[in-house]
């Protein structure tokens, strides 16, 4: 039999992903006496019931299904304590692993049925090379019985679900650990793929968890967050099917959710100050939400926003032109085509007469935190749909015309000027 693991994964850009392995050794080892070619890591992603997943090879070769089983790589091995942190010496050893868009073999989710889920991450770790510690050499230890799994960026996080009894949804939520008197609260809204039973997947399936961060958290001076997740999916009609109606079978049981959650931190939230915003289905459902409560939110986010243009009357537009919107988009997206969605709909609301109404259309969507590198090393360009990493990065900063947004004389992010809106 053979040793356990910690395994400590990382919401990052492209998602969750298994980043560090925390081997216990019972015996002290030095920094010097630990490389990475000193274990080998194997790694089965298996469903709930044990079988061994076949998945798409990328996010670019969807058809191309092959078994989710291989090799990691190992980056880094250095003595650690139980929490992964390196230190000079100590009596257990971390693994720090290769991942992102180019190792899909790390990733702690996986799309099956259509929808993001967390999935077993089989790992056997063998040491292929000798080890000096305080108690003689270390040879031939074998980790493949996982102890846990640990995701500090999401421990913060609470869960709940709604007691709307005709559609009851379940939900993640943050509470500020900043600030004074009433706060706002920000609404995100998942994309197709989080849908389902597991609110983590939520916040967890992209890197929603930065809304709770200290960055962003500092310029709202502290604000509730609110990760509503729809049991299939936002676009949901109520045939099951992806059409386009522009309607939800959730807009009330959301609206529910929303006001359940407000009732509850009365003394807290300052309804003066609801921001809501989401990407691709999310994105669509804040558009629907905004024009079925056009009078409830202070302001709206919408990233990669489904709404087909189309459903969207002249009348409805002279309601929306006076709600303060930004939204998000990339050229090239060729899940949610901007052209039949948020390249009219911005045009429209501008000849109407908006005045803040901001949108920043990117060219394409590339890493610009030096996170993942392609094979030539360049920085990773994500497919065309990923807009939501430049939001959540608050990397917005430029309207339609590729100027500036300002503020008061101001140049300001998504995020500053969310911030200053209220009701």
């Amino acid at each position: 039999m053979g040793k356990p693991y910690f395994a400590i994964a990382e919401i990052t850009d492209y998602g969750p992903f298994i980043t560090k392995l925390v081997l216990p050794i019972k015996a002290n080892v030095k920094a010097e006496a630990v490389k990475p070619e000193c274990f080998n890591v194997y790694v089965e992603r298996k469903d709930k019931n044990g079988e061994i997943l076949m998945l798409p090879r990328s996010w670019f070769e969807l058809d191309n299904l092959i078994p989710s089983t291989g090799y990691g790589v190992v980056m880094d091995a250095y003595p650690s304590g139980l929490d992964g942190e390196r230190r000079a010496e100590g009596d257990f050893v971390t693994l720090e692993m290769k991942h992102g868009p180019m190792d899909p073999l790390s990733a702690a989710i996986a799309p099956l049925n259509g929808m993001n889920e967390y999935i077993i991450s089989d790992y056997r770790i063998t040491q292929i090379a000798e080890i000096p510690s305080d108690r003689g050499t270390l040879s031939g230890f074998v980790f493949d019985l996982c102890a846990g799994t640990t995701m500090k960026q999401a421990e913060s996080f609470l869960q709940g679900v709604s007691s709307f009894q005709e559609e009851p949804l379940k939900y993640g939520y943050f509470v500020p650990q900043t600030g004074n008197g009433k706060r706002p609260l920000i609404i995100w809204l998942h994309g197709g793929g989080e849908g389902g039973q597991d609110p983590a997947i939520a916040y967890t399936g992209n890197k929603v968890v930065n809304l709770a961060g200290d960055d962003i958290q500092s310029k709202f001076g502290g604000a509730y967050v609110l990760v509503p997740q729809a049991p299939t999916f936002w676009l949901d009609d109520g045939s099951g099917l992806y059409g386009r109606t522009g309607n939800s079978k959730y807009v009330q049981a959301l609206k529910a959710l929303i006001d359940e959650f407000i009732s509850r931190n009365d003394a807290a939230i300052d309804t003066n100050r609801i921001y809501i915003g989401g990407c691709s289905n999310g994105g669509f459902m804040t558009m629907r939400m905004v024009l079925d409560y056009p009078d409830f939110f202070a302001a709206a986010y919408p990233v990669c926003e489904a709404l087909f243009d189309e459903v969207i009357s002249d009348a409805e537009i002279e309601k929306m032109k006076i709600m303060p919107i930004w939204f998000t988009h990339s050229k090239d997206d060729s899940v949610v085509k901007p052209e039949e969605t948020v390249v009219p709909t911005y045009e429209r609301l501008m000849k109407a007469g908006a005045t803040n109404v901001h949108f920043s259309f990117f060219d394409k969507v590339v890493d610009l935190h030096g996170l993942f590198t392609d094979e030539q090393g360049q920085p990773f360009t994500y497919h065309g749909h990923f807009t939501w990493i430049y939001a959540l990065n608050d990397d917005c900063r430029l309207d339609y015309d590729g100027e500036p947004v300002v503020v008061e004389g101001k140049e300001v992010s998504l995020m500053d000027w969310l911030a200053l809106q209220h009701k």
